[in-house]
């Protein structure tokens, strides 16, 4: 009995060891990193929307007239032809009212013979009486009564025949609408709904009740979309869309935008615009009325470079180099006390940096050397940010690297910018040009090539880089990377304020018939980020030029990246484990108990690589 108890006890001490000691264990000292490849594949910018099926034509076919439904030669789902008889009222109570017309029409008829004999009565009492008067055989009174009744015979002719031309009219409109109790198909098509049955009254004296509705060629439909407003700017007639619908949840359907119409919908405060989608239907499974789930296809890459946007929002902080025991880059250590620098300046940046936001502004030291115009606006779907820190360095073009380096937004553009080489707003052309000059006899032959280069790409003149009228604005620069004065925009040309390759819309106003042939093509999207990778446990940053976005990949249109490579989108300190781990996965913020950030879990309330 004593061995048992014994062995009872030495037993609970063991267990009890076991369960303190995975009790108050210490977590792991290593920094987990997480990564994602770079790869090729396809990148598509779309918008989503809702619509609702039709068919390009579709006719409600009534009744003129008033009766009961005699007959019904069409049903739902019926094929007719144009002419085809597809129902017919009761003609009974019509055909009494035209034998009363023809009957009114025989009286009228009798009534104006009669007159016409009075007529010839009276000329000849007129006659003798003349021929009396002329021998002064009968008093002149008796000459004047035989002429008033001449007149008097004539006029009621006059009104007979008019009486006798509206029993016609009468007899003809009665006629017609005898006519009209035969229904016939305007068009060739399918009925698609049928409202009345046989003996059913209809009633026409105020409106022209529905009989039936017939859709002219179900092989060809429509979606009208409602798209909101914020995304109707990047809608153009021929972008090719795909949607499904419920009844086919595993097949995608393919139409173009035909037309966006300029009526707003507003539903609860919220403005939408309908735009109409063209959709064939050759095999006859699309409805009248189905809900289609619509993706407008903006912008298409196939096979591209591709790199993640988790590895675009990663920002490191000092704790996350503190941790892999890496010193701080110099390009973070100029950007942490934001603020501007040198001639240009530039934003103040906050310590977790900007999200990935479209710019062309080439990379550090490049003419551009500032902030574009394009920067101001929003490329792929990347959400917008706060300015990176640091700023354009004046005519040198240097600026300080960002603090949160994933995306440099914002840059000023040669001409209109504060830090850039074009100076002023109110510089004249040759100034500008002179400048622009300057600033390409300081780079190098290949610089200079590779900038020529993406300038003839975008359509621009690297000869004439400031040509318009000056002080156009801000960011000529833009995405076409030439020196020009701009509006502030999306890739400005030089000396316009448009974006590249998109003409005016007054070149195009004189063969226009519909508002959709003023638009021209939509800017290419153009963006520089930052990325970092896994060097041996250093991280290492990568300046990267970006293109379009689908929400989860984004196009790599230059830098030093290849397919394969691993980003660095996560670093987990520690510190940040602990805290994960001993909060509760209820708490806001999640299992850090802070903010969340978009880089890697937050370590306490703090803010830390995200937004």
């Amino acid at each position: 009995m004593k061995k048992f108890i014994i062995t009872l006890i030495v037993l609970g001490a063991i267990a009890a060891s076991v369960g303190a000691y995975y009790k108050y264990r210490t977590p792991g000292e290593e920094v987990k990193i997480s990564k994602l490849a770079v790869a090729r594949g396809d990148v598509i910018e779309s918008v989503g929307a809702t619509g609702t099926l039709q068919a390009v034509k579709t006719v409600l076919v009534g009744s003129q007239v008033s009766g009961n439904i005699k007959a019904l030669y069409a049903d739902f789902n019926s094929i007719v032809k144009k002419g085809q008889v597809v129902a017919e009222l009761d003609p009974s109570l019509l055909q009494t009212q035209i034998e009363q017309a023809r009957a009114n029409v025989i009286r009228s008829q009798a009534d104006l013979d009669r007159l016409k004999v009075s007529l010839e009565d009276a000329k000849v009492k007129l006659k003798r009486s003349e021929s009396l008067a002329a021998r002064k055989l009968v008093a002149p009174q008796e000459l004047e009564t035989a002429q008033v009744a001449v007149r008097s015979a004539e006029a009621q002719i006059k009104s007979s025949e008019a009486s006798l031309t509206q029993s016609k009219a009468s007899l003809n409109q009665n006629e017609v609408n005898l006519q009209h109790t035969v229904i016939e198909a305007p068009i060739d098509g399918i009925v698609i709904s049928r409202n009345v049955d046989v003996g059913q009254t209809v009633a026409a004296s105020m409106n022209a009740p529905t009989l039936f509705i017939i859709a002219e060629d179900l092989t060809k439909m429509q979606v009208n979309a409602n798209v909101d407003e914020s995304d109707v700017g990047r809608i153009r007639a021929g972008q090719a869309v795909k949607f499904r619908v419920d009844a086919y949840p595993l097949e995608e359907f393919t139409g173009t935008v035909s037309q966006v119409r300029l009526q707003p919908i507003v539903t609860q405060n919220v403005v939408t615009y309908a735009t109409v989608i063209d959709v064939p239907n050759p095999q006859l499974k699309l409805k009248p009325g189905m809900t289609a789930n619509v993706t407008i296809e903006i912008a298409r890459k196939n096979d591209v470079l591709r790199v993640p946007n988790a590895a675009l929002r990663f920002r490191p902080n000092a704790d996350t180099f503190a941790a892999l025991n890496q010193a701080v880059p110099p390009e973070m250590q100029r950007a942490a006390g934001g603020g501007r620098q040198g001639m240009g300046g530039g934003r103040p940046g906050e310590a977790g940096g900007a999200a990935a936001a479209p710019t062309a502004a080439p990379g550090a030291g490049s003419p551009a050397g500032g902030r574009a115009a394009s920067g101001e606006s929003r490329g792929a779907q990347n959400p917008p940010a706060p300015p990176a820190a640091g700023a354009s360095q004046g005519q040198g073009g240097q600026r300080a690297q960002s603090a949160a380096p994933a995306v440099e937004q914002g840059q000023r553009g040669a001409s209109g910018g504060q830090g850039g080489f074009g100076g002023g707003q109110n510089m004249d052309p040759e100034e500008r040009r002179r400048r622009f000059q300057e600033r390409m006899a300081s780079m190098s032959p290949e610089e200079r090539a590779q900038f020529e280069a993406r300038m003839r790409e975008r359509g621009m003149d690297p000869n004439n880089p400031g040509g318009g009228t000056p002080g156009g604005g801000r960011g000529g620069f833009g995405q076409s990377g030439a020196a020009g004065p701009g509006q502030r925009g999306q890739g400005g040309a030089p000396g316009t304020g448009r974006p590249t390759g998109q003409a005016p819309a007054s070149a195009n106003r004189a063969g226009a018939q519909t508002i959709d042939q003023l638009f021209g093509p939509l800017p290419v999207t153009e963006s520089s980020g930052r990325v970092w990778l896994d060097a041996s446990g250093q991280l290492k940053s990568v300046r990267v030029r970006l293109g379009i976005t689908d929400g989860t990949y984004t196009e790599l249109l230059s830098g030093e990246l290849q397919a394969g490579q691993e980003l660095v989108t996560a670093v987990v300190t520690p510190a940040q484990a602990a805290a994960a781990s001993s909060r509760s996965p209820l708490m806001p913020g999640g299992p850090g108990g802070g903010r969340p950030g978009q880089g890697f879990p937050q370590q306490g309330g703090q803010r830390g690589g995200g937004r």
